[in-house]
């Protein structure tokens, strides 16, 4: 059972929530940039892989694109079918059109005929007490905002999220490989 997160990070932030769900999900952290023969391997023998880059200008960004291109080519083949699937990016904005990114990895593992899992984490206020849990209230993927001030690429909160996300996938591939 294995869990892959394939990612293009920018300035830092889509690598921080990729590391995160990484944690909690006991995954393996791909950069789509450098992406070696046995890293392609890895995703084509992975129980699942989640998806995740910044959102720029609504959508995804170039290198994230040709990572779609290349990984595509297993479309006919169907090496990635009924594998588990997710996805997250990041922005400078609270909206920043992320869903539209998200809905972008969507499609995609959806004509690879994979099995989308989204986020199931519910903050504050609805949930008191999880404080800084998906403060953007996103549920098709787990996204978050880039901090306007201090120290930290990503709040504790977006961080936390995004861990509780691979737990999430873990317990989605324990039950999907039964």
């Amino acid at each position: 059972m294995t869990l892959c997160i394939v990612t293009y990070s920018a300035d830092g932030h889509t690598r921080a929530m990729a590391d995160s769900i990484a944690t909690g999900g006991k995954g393996q952290v791909l950069d789509v940039t450098k992406l070696s023969d046995a890293e392609w391997q890895s995703l084509d023998q992975a129980s699942a892989i989640v998806m995740g880059a910044p959102t720029y200008m609504g959508g995804l960004p170039s290198p994230f694109i040709q990572f779609i291109e290349t990984a595509a080519s297993r479309w006919d083949t169907g090496q990635w079918r009924d594998k588990l699937a997710g996805g997250f990016t990041t922005a400078m904005h609270p909206a920043g059109d992320k869903l539209n990114a998200l809905i972008s990895l969507f499609v995609f593992a959806s004509q690879m005929g994979m099995v989308w899992i989204g986020n199931s984490e519910t903050g504050a206020p609805v949930v008191p007490e999880n404080e800084g849990i998906n403060t953007d209230g996103s549920w098709v993927g787990v996204t978050a905002s880039v901090p306007k001030s201090g120290d930290k690429i990503l709040t504790d909160g977006d961080l936390e999220t995004a861990r509780r996300y691979g737990l999430r996938m873990r317990e989605a591939i324990t039950r999907w490989e039964k």
